[in-house]
């Protein structure tokens, strides 16, 4: 159950609108690392978390607050779309600030679609996806995965800063830059106790047995490009993150065998490698060629 306080987390006003601006908020807001992305992520981690309660009430804790931000940057779009300013290159625009704003940069969506409202979705206008969300069950690998999403947004905040002069919207944008902080240390903090408690470790997840892995190759460094820069690094040489392996630099080599060159299967009316109506006689062709494709694949026919 979820209780809605009609008073925002912190203040959202603008000096003065700003349409082009609260197109590029939309980032933030709607984008693949926005607070809506965010949001959902830390929710459903809550919602699916099966271990001790304390991490369970935290994800909701923060995706709680998550909904807060939405409905700040929400707020703050809204406000520097009102009173969209007119275009004075377009003649066009004297009779319709909102087309003039358009003109001038603003995003077309903004007045056609959500009437100088915010929208899920990006600056480019890009629908948010629900693939944004990330919540697998595996609360280590989640939480990492939290801290590159807290990382990845500050980082947008902060440029979305030096984008703007307007003292309201920084005001907005450095108490979420500032959050943005607290959850990036959150998050390690979360991943330290995790693995202080014994719950998971690298490699994720640790209850699959190493022994089933193909042990040879578990702490190599593969070089697979030109150059061998990369040999000086700490990943490539002395004991593995984990303390289970020695890391190893490498030239990467194929392992396998080229594949096998199957002819095209009919049933999906491929193309074949030569007229197929010469190579079974034109009677029953789907049948028989299928058959042949089945041939080669058990390795008792031919190409």
């Amino acid at each position: 159950m979820f209780f809605h306080d009609k008073r925002l987390q912190y203040h959202a006003k603008p000096d003065r609108p700003d349409p082009i601006f609260a197109r590029r908020l939309q980032e933030v807001l709607g984008g693949q690392w926005g607070e809506i992305s965010v949001m959902m992520t830390y929710l459903f981690q809550g919602w699916n978390a099966r271990g001790p309660v304390k991490y369970k009430d935290m994800l909701l804790d923060i995706g709680t607050e998550e909904m807060a931000h939405v409905e700040m940057l929400s707020t703050m779009i809204a406000r520097l779309l009102e009173g969209a300013p007119l275009s004075t290159q377009e003649e066009l625009a004297a009779s319709n600030p909102a087309v003039g704003a358009i003109m001038g940069g603003m995003h077309p969506q903004h007045a056609i679609v959500a009437g100088l409202g915010a929208q899920a979705a990006d600056s480019a206008g890009v629908p948010w996806n629900g693939r944004y969300a990330v919540a697998s069950g595996n609360l280590l690998a989640d939480f990492r995965y939290n801290v590159t999403a807290e990382s990845q947004g500050r980082l947008q905040v902060c440029r979305l800063y030096e984008m703007t002069e307007d003292a309201g919207v920084r005001d907005m944008l450095s108490f979420l830059i500032a959050r943005d902080t607290m959850h990036q240390n959150q998050w390690l903090a979360a991943i330290a106790e995790l693995e202080a408690d014994g719950l998971e470790t690298t490699p994720v997840p640790s209850a699959f047995p190493q022994e089933r892995e193909k042990a040879e190759v578990a702490y190599q460094f593969m070089d697979a490009s030109t150059g061998d820069e990369s040999q000086t690094g700490r990943w490539a040489s002395g004991a593995s993150m984990d303390g289970k392996g020695q890391f190893q630099w490498v030239k990467a080599q194929p392992f396998g065998e080229a594949p096998l060159d199957l002819p095209a299967d009919p049933r999906v009316f491929g193309t074949p490698k030569s007229p197929i109506q010469a190579q079974l006689g034109g009677s029953g062709l789907v049948a028989k060629a299928a058959q042949a494709v089945e041939g080669i694949v058990r390795g008792d026919g031919e190409s």
